[in-house]
């Protein structure tokens, strides 16, 4: 079971974080991976980290947007600054013990329930 935390309406430039902890004792060996969807749109790719560190990030998030995890606490947590009305979506934290494409949302197995965040012009 995946829960979520953090999101939340914030002003444009501004900063949140959303948290997503994982339940089991191999937690560590998941890949795990942020998606979002905006209203009427695919869910698409934000971000992942995979168990030995490797990170990779969506276009549109580089340079703003963190992914990391603390696998002490089964938990994996997505850093955003410099948030932008474009950012606005509901946020999924994914995991898969190994995608076939990172990027694709139909490659992972587990999926948080989401978090919504908003972002104001």
């Amino acid at each position: 079971v995946q829960l979520q935390a953090g999101g939340g309406l914030v002003q444009a430039g501004g900063s949140l974080r959303l948290s997503c902890a994982g339940s089991g004792r191999t937690f560590s060996s998941y890949v795990m991976g942020w998606f979002r969807q905006a209203p009427g749109k695919e869910r698409a790719f934000v971000a992942a980290k995979t168990s030995n560190g490797i990170t990779y990030y969506a276009d549109s998030v580089k340079g703003r947007f963190t992914i990391y995890r603390d696998n002490a606490k089964n938990t994996v947590y997505l850093q955003m600054n410099s948030l932008k009305p474009e950012d606005t979506a509901l946020y999924f934290c994914a995991a898969d013990t190994s995608p076939r494409t990172i990027a694709a949302h139909t490659s992972w197995d587990y999926w948080g329930q989401g978090t919504l965040v908003t972002v104001s012009s």
